[in-house]
């Protein structure tokens, strides 16, 4: 076989790798935000959380949340998102309004829902229920 034959057949393995690769990462991507609309969001009762700065996070790959969320009086104050890794998820971030301003996290159904949305929803409920 010619060095140019081998040569174009290790490109073509190669390239048939990545696509196979590839294919293998879109598919777990789609599943795991397919499995984010499936989650559900447990109501909090904030009467029962002390006054207090809480700390919580949730990950569904490729998202990741951490957030610092402050509560006085059994209301909560204000929620900083310390870590969003989201693609094109940014726009999610005025969740948070919602949240505080609401005091609850059953906001979606205002506001519709992205992936984002309910990631950062999911690492608060985190933060007040731990």
């Amino acid at each position: 076989m010619k060095k140019s034959h081998k040569i174009l057949l290790i490109i073509l393995i190669v390239f048939a790798a990545l696509a196979i690769t590839g294919k293998i990462v879109i598919s777990n991507i789609e599943k795991n935000l397919k499995g984010l609309t499936e989650l559900e969001i447990e109501q909090v009762d904030l009467t029962q959380v002390n006054d207090g700065i809480y700390f919580g996070s949730h990950d569904a790959f490729p998202i990741s949340v951490e957030v610092e969320v402050e509560v006085s009086n059994h209301k909560i104050d204000k929620i900083e998102i310390l870590k969003h890794d989201n693609g094109q998820g940014k726009d999610a971030e005025s969740i948070v309004e919602d949240i505080v301003n609401s005091q609850s996290l059953d906001v979606d159904a205002i506001s519709g829902a992205t992936y984002s949305r309910i990631v950062i929803r999911k690492a608060v409920e985190d933060a007040l229920l731990d």
